[in-house]
């Protein structure tokens, strides 16, 4: 029996799309949080480079999220 795929309509918002927009900020939330983390710990200040770490923390954070759980494709 083929999967049923349920499109999201322009303009409208299902449960599923928050719930990815929700995973998003966490992941995103997460980066923060482990940029924050890191600077304290280790009284290191990224300075002008603090986004580029954020965003390179969230990537590392969404790439341990997808190993440590099992996907369907």
């Amino acid at each position: 029996m083929a999967k049923k795929i349920t499109l999201s309509p322009r303009g409208d918002i299902l449960k599923q799309d928050l719930m990815k927009v929700g995973k998003g900020a966490m992941i995103a939330g997460g980066g923060a949080f482990a940029t924050y983390l890191l600077q304290g710990l280790t009284q290191v200040d990224y300075g002008d480079w603090t986004p580029i770490v954020v965003a390179l923390l969230s990537v590392v954070i969404n790439f341990v999220r997808k190993y440590i759980t099992e996907n369907k494709y």
